[in-house]
């Protein structure tokens, strides 16, 4: 366990008494031009450019076998529903999300160090990564919910305490993506503008944003806005597609109201070079399993 050092200039301020837009301060590609990694040039700058990165195949569907198998096992496990890392739909009281599988599952600690998955995040970052987040997303069927606009870095910033947006997510397809699932939808582009939101955060305001979100939300002006500076993508794909996207993303998915299930595993990569520090604009940090505090390198 690595000790969090102490709290540094805040350069991208939020959840005070208005919204505020502000230009990014840092890289969105870390690693210098032409350092060798598995992601071409071509799809590093359209990264840079969008925010994006769709890989129509990044696990085989062997693999999917194997991961949507121990996705099931885990939210079939009744330790696993009294663990606080699972999260309940409200409506339906199925698990809708399990925090920290990397830990919990040998299987998905694998996934995490996988070449194909940690190289890339090492390339666009340009530096070792730790884990900051990890997760499966459920959204069966006949009205999972879904989650709301939002840029994760305002929220790790906010409640984690992460500095600077050297942070990438994957979210790897364990089920086909339709257009009518509750796919991710982004706004290419908007990671280069960081917004900072309006209302202060409630103390433990984790344990509502997990089942539905409040603080951190954007208004309903500023989102039109953005979507109509940069529009909206909607990503679909068979099951072993994969999305990388920066952290400071404009993103979101809708309700899954058909009969088609959707499942994903989530994974955050950060930079060693960025490891949190106290929260900018939260009482007190969020538990560990959702904003590690460790940030000893993948291997």
């Amino acid at each position: 366990m690595t000790t969090a050092p102490e709290r540094t200039a805040d350069l991208y301020p939020t959840r005070g008494t208005e919204e505020v837009l502000i230009e990014r301060k840092d890289p969105v590609v870390w690693s210098e031009p032409g350092t060798p990694g598995p992601i071409e040039a071509d799809d590093l700058a359209g990264f840079e450019r969008d925010g994006f990165l769709a890989i129509d195949q990044l696990i085989t569907p062997d693999e999917v076998s194997v991961f949507h198998g121990e996705l099931e096992r885990l939210i079939n496990d009744p330790t696993m529903r009294a663990d606080d890392r699972s999260i309940v739909e409200p409506r339906s009281q199925e698990i809708r999300t399990i925090f920290e599988v990397h830990k919990i599952s040998e299987l998905f600690a694998k996934l995490a160090a996988d070449p194909r998955v940690v190289g890339r995040a090492r390339q666009i970052l340009g530096s070792d990564v730790y884990v900051h987040q990890s997760r499966i997303n459920v959204k069966p069927g006949f009205g999972a919910s879904g989650f709301y606009w939002h840029s994760d870095f305002e929220t790790w910033h906010a409640e984690d305490g992460l500095p600077n947006m050297r942070t990438v997510s994957v979210s790897i397809a364990l089920t086909k993506n339709y257009d009518t699932n509750g796919g991710l939808m982004i706004m290419p582009g908007s990671h280069k503008t960081f917004l900072g939101c309006e209302g202060a955060t409630p103390k433990d305001n984790y344990k509502r944003s997990l089942q539905m979100q409040d603080a951190g939300i954007p208004s309903n002006e500023t989102l039109t806005s953005l979507a109509a500076d940069y529009g909206i993508r909607l990503f679909t794909g068979e099951a072993g597609s994969a999305t990388w996207f920066d952290c400071n993303a404009m993103h979101g998915s809708g309700d899954n109201i058909t009969p088609f299930p959707r499942s994903n595993v989530f994974i955050v990569f950060n930079s060693v070079e960025n490891p949190a520090v106290e929260p900018f604009a939260a009482p007190v940090r969020r538990p560990e399993y959702i904003g590690a505090r460790d940030f000893t390198p993948v291997k």
